[in-house]
């Protein structure tokens, strides 16, 4: 394990850095060089959009380690403004320019690792090189965009891409008191989320004044005669803008492995096996950059995560030193936060599933809207909650959450559940904390398993409100007659729960029955009732909020 080697490492922030410090603790033998073409060896590229937006007000904080510490900590030398130009996979070297005194050398190794990292994506549109027009993901980009915002008294800015960096920049610009304006591709926000999952995100914008441009592209940009720019959509129309971050998503830097002749794969992406070995056995590849296995489906994928990065930086140095280590692959775990609100996720998606081919007769899914803690509590506000499972076993697939407390938390436990092949049936068992403040006895986790393992067992057969339209079956409303205000499913009748055993003869028994409430909770009540007197029954999961939900993703 000890065995001295030559590790030259491309690349620093999350997977470099962590693969160097890792390797070192590994072996005080080995000569371990980290070379990065920018400033910095090792930062919070996640805090940049709150450093835009002054939440992170030094920029020092922004750095997790230097050159010189990783000197007096690790005994590693790191070479920052050192670009790495091409490697000679024969002559196991590489060429290095330094950016600040313009001379190229060349350094032999014994293992390289690539960790290169993702560049934003800037489409080849006219005007895309403007001034004002930014992308976001060193710490010099944002001072940049930080000195244009004080210097040029910006008012309105125009973010194109509504997905992570795209929510926490419109967060922070909006948080300066700028008006902004998101343009996005496809109909809905954060595309991970199943359509209907992105509707109280855009309520949530909606509500902080966002302006949301849906299923409109940018065609181009143009400067106005006040110095602004006009970004021009290939609907015709344009949007003014003091500010224009470009958030369309990353690319992995692939030119060095290219040109290398390494394996590259269909999504762009560097392949490695699961001790992120490329197609040389002398060198590594992680991070960003890389194409992996995605742990459910087992298809390749890209996942530009720190968290990842980090794990597969320490799974190539142990892999180095010969240990028995693999990656399990990744599992889309992600959350971010905007404008108060909190999206989380993991696993698969309903629409990931549907474009697979593997949803219809293989996977249900359930919803529910539960308080996050107790609700004679202080305080309690809902969770909106999407489970997906399978229909035969009740083996968890993919979980997604919308609310402003207590959402990372249970995607985390049902990210875990995943991890270990769990099913509804474990979410249903789960030992969960619980004190008002912070839950409930029955916390939302252990909710979606009982709702769940209903399905699977058969007690509570679910429907969803999109299948409706031209099914011949009757929707039974349970609600009490002034929640009928809000809205009712068109068709429905309505006969209150307190009321439903008393009425059972004013309900079909040659036609499906289909129930509904405001979230679900009393609609099984009222299904169970039916069942046993012989009914055929349905409960319309997630009840009318997920109608709402529904109707709004489906225009």
């Amino acid at each position: 394990m000890s065995e001295r080697k030559r590790i030259l490492i491309v690349g620093g922030v999350a997977g470099g850095a962590s693969c160097a410090a890792r390797a070192r603790r590994l072996s005080e033998k080995s000569q371990i060089i980290v070379f990065d073409r920018g400033p910095y060896v090792s930062f919070a590229n996640c805090g940049l959009p709150y450093y835009v937006g002054n939440i992170i007000k030094d920029e020092e904080k922004l750095l997790l380690a230097t050159p010189e510490m990783f000197k007096r900590w690790f005994n590693i030398e790191v070479r920052t403004n050192s670009e790495v130009l091409s490697v000679d996979r024969q002559r196991n070297e590489i060429r290095v320019k330094d950016l600040l005194s313009g001379s190229v050398y060349e350094e032999n190794y014994d293992v390289l690792v690539l960790s290169p990292g993702a560049s934003p994506i800037i489409p080849p549109l006219p005007g895309i090189d403007l001034p004002g027009i930014f992308t976001l993901r060193t710490i010099p980009d944002s001072r940049k965009i930080r000195d244009w915002i004080q210097t040029r008294n910006v008012k309105r800015a125009v973010v194109v891409g509504g997905g992570f960096i795209g929510l926490e920049m419109t967060e922070n610009l909006v948080g300066r008191s700028l008006a902004v304006t998101i343009i996005e591709m496809l109909p809905q926000v954060m595309p991970p989320l199943d359509q209907e999952m992105a509707i109280p995100v855009h309520a949530c914008l909606t509500k902080q004044g966002v302006n949301l441009l849906l299923g409109q592209a940018v065609s181009g940009f143009e400067q106005a005669g006040d110095g602004s720019i006009m970004v021009r959509l290939q609907s015709g129309a344009s949007e003014p803008a003091d500010l224009v971050m470009l958030c369309i998503g990353v690319r992995p830097e692939n030119k060095l492995a290219r040109e290398a002749g390494l394996e590259i794969g269909e999504l762009g992406g560097i392949r490695v096996d699961d001790q992120m070995r490329t197609s040389d056995e002398r060198i590594y590849a992680i991070g960003d950059a890389v194409e992996v296995r995605d742990a459910l489906t087992g298809r390749w994928t890209l996942f530009p995560m720190a968290g990842p990065a980090n794990r597969q930086g320490r799974i190539a140095a142990d892999a180095i030193f010969g240990r028995e280590t693999r990656f399990r692959g990744v599992q889309g775990t992600a959350v971010c936060g905007v404008c108060g609100l909190t999206i989380a996720f993991t696993g698969q998606s309903e629409k990931s599933l549907r474009r697979f081919g593997l949803w219809d007769g293989m996977y249900e899914k359930i919803y529910l809207h539960p308080a996050h803690h107790a609700t004679y509590y202080p305080g309690a506000v809902s969770v909106t909650l999407k489970l997906i499972f399978s229909r035969k076993d009740g083996k968890i697939i993919g979980a997604q959450a919308v609310g402003r407390e207590g959402v990372e938390k249970r995607i985390d436990v049902i990210s875990m559940a995943i991890q270990k092949g769990g099913t509804v049936f474990d979410l249903e068992e789960a030992e969960l904390c619980y004190a008002p403040q912070y839950g409930s006895a029955k916390d939302p986790v252990n909710m979606a398993g009982m709702i769940a393992s209903n399905v699977v067992r058969g007690d509570s057969p679910v429907a969803h409100f999109e299948d409706i339209k031209g099914k011949e079956v009757l929707i039974l409303d349970v609600r009490e007659p002034l929640e009928l205000r809000r809205g009712t499913v068109e068709g429905a009748v309505n006969i209150p729960l307190d009321e439903l055993r008393n009425r059972l003869k004013e309900l079909p028994t040659d036609k499906e029955i289909w129930t509904y409430c405001r979230v679900g909770q009393r609609a099984y009540y009222a299904l169970r009732t039916l069942a046993q007197s012989g009914f055929n029954v349905k409960n319309l999961t997630g009840g009318f909020l997920t109608y709402e939900m529904t109707s709004q993703s489906q225009g």
